[in-house]
């Protein structure tokens, strides 16, 4: 018997000393072992004082692993010892067994540890196991689990992180070495981050974007560290810039949409030889010519000019006028004529400006303001340009955007043309201010705006805009320079 009792307990419990297993009970659901600690005795939790006399003892049910699917339950009879310290605080204390027990616990330490392992998911794989547990103490259970020891990084990467976005960031930490996230600060203060780099004296390179703030704290915190730019920031800026270069000679781009045929013009109508100044499709020309026709058809069956007045609803002058008009057109007087305007003389400048792509009825009066349009009103070029925007338009194929011809400079020459073939893929001719000249020589750069050294701003010129360099190289052409490669 004591044989049996020696290889459940090897079983059972194989790595738990001073522990003895008096007996077994399987049934279908539930494996329930009867267990006690054979111990001499235990220490106590507050004074660390050794006692082996003992109090009382009672039974303790800590659930463990399961076995073949069945749910195992420890009856485990623990003792109480009475503290011998007479200034210890606590004057009984319950013995636990290390590695099976621990103070308060419903469930042994390696269920324990085997549902914080599963994690998230552990409610309803514990189901499966045939463990009893909701999430809420799996959670727990996780929650509880020591923080990992994680070595001081030498290469550390400073960013922003957002818990709300536009209101609140904190700061991220990263192992640039290990690629894992290393801490987390509430704030993105400088004075956080040189307090949490001073206590880290063996961080070598710090690795940031170039927010002010940070830059301040890697120098206040870790003097002795050298500090870069990181790869994607350098990307992001870049392509941004790039993009505010292209921007700029936007017009330019519509020259790199393929020039519809034109469709062949039918035979026009033949006009009416009338002379009048309205054509058909007016509405105070087709309004008049309908009423004229309406007065007329009336006298001629024989009615009165009293009559036709009420009939149509009309002045009687108004009808004495209609009727003695032979034509339509001999009424079309006055201010229905095509007088001479203001206009005629900047309708030029405005279609030029129109082709080169500003549409906007304000910008333009701003400009002939000054060419000399004085006496004109800003409704009457609205009127003009009305015309234009609601005249039918040939159908053309839309341009490139800023944002994909900046792709286009970003991109290796002989990426780009593995994506495109010769017959979507623009030349630089057609885009002169993005050009590059015949001395550009060495690695590709994208078009980037010049700027001022003190200018806080980049991109920005004295004169308040972005121009792009004439040695700037094309964001269009296949040259052999070679660009770098965007981060991985």
């Amino acid at each position: 018997m004591e044989e049996v009792v020696l290889r459940l307990k090897e079983l059972l419990f194989p790595s738990i000393a001073d522990v003895a297993v008096l007996s077994v009970d399987v049934n279908f659901e539930i494996v329930r072992i009867d267990a006690q600690c054979i111990a001499d005795g235990a220490v106590c939790p507050v004074c660390g004082a050794w006692s082996a006399r003992v109090h009382g003892s009672y039974l303790r049910f800590p659930a463990d692993v399961p076995s073949g699917g069945r749910s195992v339950v420890l009856q485990l009879r623990v003792r109480r010892f009475t503290c011998e310290n007479s200034e210890c605080a606590r004057r009984t204390f319950v013995e636990q067994i290390p590695g099976l027990t621990r103070r308060h616990g419903q469930r042994t330490e390696r269920l324990r540890s085997t549902l914080a392992a599963v994690g998230l998911a552990g409610a309803r794989l514990a189901r499966v196991l045939g463990v009893s547990v909701s999430r809420s103490t799996v959670l727990r259970l996780v929650d509880d689990l020591p923080e990992p020891e994680i070595p001081a990084p030498r290469v550390v990467g400073v960013d922003e992180y957002a818990t709300r976005k536009g209101r609140h960031y904190g700061t991220v930490l990263v192992d640039i070495e290990t690629r894992r996230p290393v801490d987390l600060l509430p704030d993105r203060e400088a004075s956080s981050l040189a307090a949490w780099l001073a206590e880290r004296p063996g961080i070598e390179v710090v690795c940031r974007d170039r927010a002010p703030f940070f830059a301040e704290g890697a120098t206040a915190g870790a003097p002795q560290a050298i500090q870069v730019a990181d790869r994607w920031h350098l990307w992001h800026n870049l392509s941004e810039a790039a993009e505010r270069a292209v921007a700029q000679h936007r017009r330019c781009l519509r020259a790199l949409v393929p020039a519809t045929r034109d469709p062949e013009p039918g035979p026009a109508p033949e006009e009416e030889p009338s002379g009048s100044p309205w054509p058909t499709g007016h509405r105070f020309a087709d309004r008049t010519r309908s009423r004229h026709a309406s007065v007329h058809a009336l006298l001629e069956a024989g009615h009165s000019l009293r009559s036709v007045q009420r009939q149509l609803g009309m002045a009687w002058h108004t009808v004495k006028r209609f009727a003695d008009a032979e034509r339509p057109e001999d009424l079309f007087k006055g201010q229905w004529q095509n007088r001479p305007s203001v206009l005629d003389d900047y309708m030029s400048y405005l279609d030029d400006r129109w082709n080169e792509g500003l549409t906007n009825a304000w910008k333009l009066w701003e400009e002939i303001v000054p060419l000399g349009y004085k006496g004109g009103s800003y409704q009457r070029v609205r009127a003009y340009l009305h015309k234009k925007r609601t005249s039918p338009r040939p159908v053309t194929a839309r341009p490139p955007s800023p944002r994909t011809v900046s792709g286009w400079i970003l991109t290796r020459p002989e990426t780009l043309r593995a994506r495109t073939d010769s017959s979507s893929r623009p030349s630089a001719p057609n885009v002169p201010n993005l050009t590059p000249s015949p001395d550009t020589s060495g690695p590709s750069r994208p078009c980037s705006p010049t700027a001022r050294a003190s200018d806080s701003r980049p991109g920005s010129t004295p004169s308040g805009r972005t121009t792009c360099p004439a040695s700037a190289p094309s964001p269009l052409a296949s040259t052999a320079t070679s660009t770098p490669s965007p981060p991985d």
